[in-house]
């Protein structure tokens, strides 16, 4: 996708930038790059926090710093809500083993040592070339112009007044220059921003650092029995009532999107993880905040083919991307919502929706958090 984005530069963009936006409103790759070596421990400074169930569990483990226990169990995982999008039902059995997963979003401290450990240099940080442009282009895509071949990411830009809401160039750009150490472009950066999830980190990058500091991304079944925190059919992870402006939940979007935004919640645009309550698991932000990178490939009819009568066990997702309405892009999967979710455009901070996006891209609302299987 990120390629893409330079074509919609070049004004030769010919698809959506992503699949929210093709569907606005609508309600009713491997990568090439040998990861770096692996940490000698986990990088998370964050201190161990357990589950309601005791951070143990009978996992066998010693507490990871900065991890939860998910004790094994089954669940219903998409929904049958008409309200739903699609590509989250029918809502099927899922049985799970237990796992850790990391209580918080990565920080940009934790993905800063990483990159000190280790050099790396994330997606946003390298030119793309034209090879890899045209490979995920349409038939007959004019390719872009040379000077626009440059390091780069997407940067939610609001309005100044409203817009129409099947316009998502109204209020994304391309910005030279954006990436994790400067998240809204140059001249932005990290001072004060040091707990904040960090941003611009494409699903390569994500793969990554996880496999630096001995983890490895959740699948889409574990992500989603964890954010529900034991609350099985919910709508929300905290229950079924509606997000609040008096006591929020989670970091969404108040006000009106994309040109006004209240900041009722306290935050404009990421917020410090642990900025609100924790769900059932004690787990942080699996609403809103920012997108989560899963490990799955995403197949927007996956749950079509799953018959219901049968309980899937520890499922690792589709074999191949497969999405009809971004045909020539393979994609990723991301949980979770973010900052950016408003019931006027976006529902998506709920448990059971999902995303999809390009291994090769990040934007300023997508992150991640890592798992670790039991041993």
């Amino acid at each position: 996708m990120r390629k893409l984005l330079l074509l919609l530069v070049a004004g030769f963009l010919a698809f959506g930038i992503s699949y929210f936006a093709t569907r606005n409103a609508m309600k009713p790759s491997a990568s090439s790059q040998t990861p770096p070596e692996k940490a000698e421990t986990s990088s998370s400074s964050t201190p161990s926090t357990g589950s309601k169930t005791g951070a143990d569990s009978g996992s066998g483990n010693v507490v990871p710093p900065g991890m939860v226990w998910i004790p094994a169990g089954e669940f219903w995982m998409g929904t049958d809500s008409p309200d739903a999008w699609d590509d989250e039902r029918p809502a099927h059995r899922v049985k799970l083993d237990g796992f850790w997963i990391d209580a918080t979003e990565v920080t940009n401290a934790e993905f800063q040592r990483f990159v000190d450990a280790t050099g790396f240099l994330t997606t946003a940080e390298r030119a793309p070339t034209l090879e890899e442009i045209m490979a995920q282009s349409p038939p007959g895509t004019p390719p872009p112009p040379e000077e626009s071949l440059v390091p780069g990411s997407l940067v939610f830009t609001p309005p100044e007044h409203p817009v129409p809401l099947d316009d998502f160039s109204q209020w994304w750009q391309w910005t030279p220059g954006a990436n994790w150490k400067h998240p809204e472009g140059p001249g932005s950066h990290l001072a004060g921003r040091e707990n904040h999830p960090v941003v611009h980190v494409s699903w390569d990058d994500a793969v990554a650092y996880a496999n630096w500091a001995g983890k490895r991304l959740p699948t889409e079944a574990e992500w989603e029995y964890a954010a529900r925190g034991g609350l099985d059919r919910k709508n929300y992870v905290w229950g079924d009532e509606q997000p609040s402006l008096e006591q929020p939940q989670a970091n969404l979007w108040n006000g009106t999107f994309p040109h006004r935004n209240t900041k009722e919640d306290g935050f404009e645009r990421t917020a410090p993880v642990r900025s609100f309550p924790p769900n059932g698991f004690g787990l942080f932000d699996m609403s809103g905040n920012v997108w989560e990178w899963c490990a799955d490939w995403y197949d927007r009819d996956a749950y079509k083919r799953i018959g219901r009568g049968k309980v899937q066990v520890n499922p690792t997702g589709p074999s191949v991307s497969n999405d009809p309405l971004r045909p020539y892009a393979t994609q990723r999967s991301q949980r979770g919502g973010s900052f950016l979710c408003n019931d006027s455009y976006c529902t998506r901070y709920r448990p059971s929706a999902r995303h999809g996006g390009t291994p090769d891209t990040g934007i300023s609302h997508v992150g991640f958090r890592c798992a670790r299987s039991a041993q």
